[in-house]
């Protein structure tokens, strides 16, 4: 179908701005390609941002609700639930918008707009991971629970969530290896997961704080469990990236020489 702008006196330039699809604000068309490119990468970012807030929140209710099914206590309070998603959750999904552009941004395969934000599997990946996330909170309270009582129990569960939800936020940066890409690449969010890793910890370690909380001090062989746990994830999804032998997708175009 074409369509015909017409000039009415100087109104005929705005006509043609409401008509339009894309409107250029210099003569250099190489400006659409870097409009594609910004447009990418704030899709890209928001959809990570995204991905990591359902994907740990679904950990959290794996972890409560499987541990109900198990008949175990409770192993996470409603007040130690907040902080989580008030501090370990927040600061690295803002960070995550800021995520800097991939060097191969343009060589992925156009969206299909048909398609929606969850579509190529992100669903089950948020599925997958939210899982991981809950077991090993989980498994971190049976271990607690079991060898050293319900209140150390309970301040593993919540040291380990934490650290799980902030260690995995690095592994949504990219579905490449985070250790080829760098895994310290985005400053801002090296500076969030250093700022909840202190703020989580400190929790535990001030007597007066500790308290509202209801955790405890753990000893050597505690803290070491749990930091174990914790770091696991790096680990897991560094070897489903590996056994998926994720693509990014086909070139759009190559520059031929002549």
């Amino acid at each position: 179908m074409q369509t015909s702008v017409y000039q009415w006196e100087n109104g005929g330039t705005d006509v043609a701005k409401n008509a339009s699809d894309m409107i250029l604000a210099d003569d250099n068309f190489v400006t659409i390609i870097e409009a594609v490119k910004t447009g990418r990468h704030i899709y890209e970012n928001i959809k990570k941002a995204i991905h990591f807030l359902i994907s740990t929140n679904v950990g959290e209710i794996v972890a409560i609700f499987l541990g109900l099914l198990l008949g175990l206590d409770t192993p996470l309070l409603a007040m130690q639930l907040l902080w989580i998603n008030l501090i370990t959750d927040s600061f690295p999904a803002i960070a995550l918008g800021l995520e800097p552009a991939d060097k191969n941004i343009m060589n992925k395969k156009p969206n299909d707009s048909k398609k929606g934000l969850f579509s190529d599997g992100l669903w089950s990946k948020i599925f997958v991971e939210g899982t991981m996330i809950g077991v090993l909170t989980l498994f971190a309270f049976s271990l607690g629970y079991n060898f050293y009582g319900l209140e150390v129990g309970r301040t593993m569960a919540f040291i380990s969530l934490g650290m799980l939800e902030l260690i995995h936020s690095f592994n949504i940066r990219t579905e490449e290896s985070i250790f080829k890409v760098g895994i310290f690449k985005n400053v801002y969010l090296t500076l969030a997961v250093i700022l909840g890793i202190i703020l989580q910890i400190s929790v535990v370690l001030i007597p007066q704080i500790a308290k509202i909380f209801d955790v405890v001090l753990l000893n050597k062989e505690q803290w070491l469990y749990t930091i174990i746990i914790s770091i696991l994830p790096i680990f897991i999804i560094e070897g489903q990236k590996m056994l998926n032998r994720v693509k990014f997708g086909k070139i759009i175009y190559k520059i031929q020489s002549n």
